[in-house]
């Protein structure tokens, strides 16, 4: 395709350095002389595609030995006849330096939003650590030498639900458009819970609501699950504030964000950090040191000309983050989300999901079962939230 090609948002997700996280996965060994086939939802459409792979937390340069794009059929299984072998610069294979990443050239594929695209990436010598994300929800199958063709899914005899180097899916074929959602924020917003391989986070809930309104444009997720506005963290990835930039504004045709971040700012405090040692770090933070936080945001987001949308931080009561210390301050940043006019708008899911019976906590019928993350209908609920002319 020549180079005044227009692209627009598919897929994203929010990279973050390896660590071992919640589930098995594969980031901190790596691969070699090995293929991982990985599934992904675009929200966008378009006839032809393009993949961005991360080395940004890589020590090394990473090197991968080839690539393929394709049509999902199940599981590890793709369309008949959909492979598409991704080319970097013209050369089948690509060397990423330490620290950078790399887009692919067009590959000719269609797709609606909705519509599943596996990619598929062979590494022939070990990687190192791999950059990745740790909570996908959604599986990612692993074979032993060059699988990038295998018709046979039998091959892909391991699996875990994270995504590794794989950033960004983007699609060309239509008019540039700037009507992109990017939701950003933390485990709430990556979808933690949710039911894996089905598409239930939050963000996915509001591209299905917004296209069943004939309103359809890409909604991107931006959540780490333990993402922390104000510290960064070895399990839960950069503090919002330091990657805000690369993960929302920078994102093709960006119009609007949505972000509920803050919950583990305030709740790894609470928690004995020798009982959970991901919880760090875990200063006690004061409710305006985090509204601080946010005024960096929207100062942000407004200097790029992008709308940007509060989320009131969700109850809590009965997790291991609650106590009237932390109560305190949920109610005093949601207080200033709702009434200080310094978002664009503002997305009550507090609101939508408490148990009017008992407003600290959420309702029973929404709860994933750990007293602070939703389940499927939580998901639901919070789409349903978001009001579309706020957008």
């Amino acid at each position: 395709m020549s180079g005044d090609t227009v692209w627009n948002a598919g897929w994203s997700t929010a990279v973050q350095r390896p660590s071992t996280g919640f589930d098995k996965n594969w980031a901190e060994e790596g691969f070699a002389d090995q293929t991982v086939r990985q599934v992904v939802r675009v929200t966008g459409s378009g006839t032809a595609a393009r993949v961005r792979l991360s080395n940004r937390f890589g020590d090394t340069p990473l090197e991968v030995g080839g690539a393929a794009l394709a049509r999902t059929d199940q599981g590890a299984a793709v369309q008949d006849g959909t492979t598409r072998r991704l080319t970097f610069a013209g050369a089948g294979s690509v060397r990423i330096p330490a620290g950078g990443e790399v887009w692919s050239d067009a590959a000719e594929l269609s797709a609606a939003p909705f519509d599943r695209l596996t990619v598929s990436l062979y590494f022939a010598r070990p990687t190192g650590p791999a950059t990745f994300h740790a909570q996908a929800f959604t599986t990612a199958y692993r074979a032993a030498g060059d699988q990038l063709s295998a018709a046979d899914p039998a091959v892909f005899g391991e699996t875990t639900v994270s995504w590794y180097f794989l950033a960004d899916v983007e699609l060309a074929g239509g008019p540039a458009r700037r009507d992109t959602v990017v939701a950003f924020g933390d485990s709430i917003t990556d979808g933690f819970a949710s039911t894996t391989d089905t598409g239930r986070r939050y963000p996915d809930a509001l591209a299905e609501r917004l296209a069943a309104a004939g309103l359809d444009r890409p909604v991107l997720n931006a959540g780490i699950g333990g993402n922390l506005l104000l510290n960064d963290s070895a399990w839960f990835g950069e503090r919002a504030g330091a990657r805000f930039r690369r993960d929302v504004l920078d994102k093709p045709g960006v119009r609007t964000a949505i972000v509920l971040v803050g919950l583990n700012d305030i709740g790894f405090s609470e928690v004995g950090a020798d009982a959970f040692p991901t919880y760090r770090p875990n200063p006690d933070l004061s409710a305006p040191q985090i509204i601080d936080g946010y005024r960096g945001l929207i100062a942000e987001a407004r200097a790029a000309g992008v709308r940007i949308i509060g989320g009131t931080i969700m109850p809590f009561r009965g997790s291991e983050y609650h106590t009237p210390h932390a109560e305190a301050k949920r109610r005093e940043i949601n207080a200033w989300i709702r009434t200080s006019g310094a978002f664009d708008a503002v997305a009550d899911f507090a609101a939508a999901l408490a148990d009017p019976s008992a407003p600290e906590a959420l309702l029973p019928a929404y709860d994933s079962g750990d007293r602070k993350h939703p389940g499927d209908a939580g998901y639901r609920a919070m789409a349903e939230a978001v009001d579309p002319a706020a957008l």
